[in-house]
């Protein structure tokens, strides 16, 4: 489900099973995140599958990517996979006015 910004943050504030999940490369992440991020590179093709597979069906996934189109893609991949609650945030960090967090 692709949510604004203020949807996705309100969503995922109030959500107490969230994982926020960062699909961009790990170059793109270590430029900066969003804080509790985990990263899983989806251009890894069998690997972002085979980590993605290992998650919690049961949680309620919160991804974005650098503009929104990976992180959509990766919201069908894991929709495929079993995953019921999948939430892409449209525009990515680029539209991203929140708070980044830089390792």
């Amino acid at each position: 489900m692709n949510l604004t910004q203020e949807e996705w943050v309100s969503q995922y504030e109030a959500d107490q099973n969230t994982v926020i999940l960062d699909v961009r490369t790990e170059d793109e992440f270590n430029d900066g995140f969003i804080a509790n991020a985990i990263n899983i590179d989806i251009h890894r093709g069998q690997d972002f599958v085979t980590e993605i597979e290992a998650l919690d069906k049961n949680k309620n996934y919160y991804i974005y990517c650098r503009s929104g189109m990976r992180s959509a893609k990766a919201c069908e991949i894991m929709n495929q996979l079993g995953f019921e609650n999948t939430y892409n945030l449209l525009g990515g960090i680029l539209d991203w006015e929140g708070t980044v967090v830089t390792p």
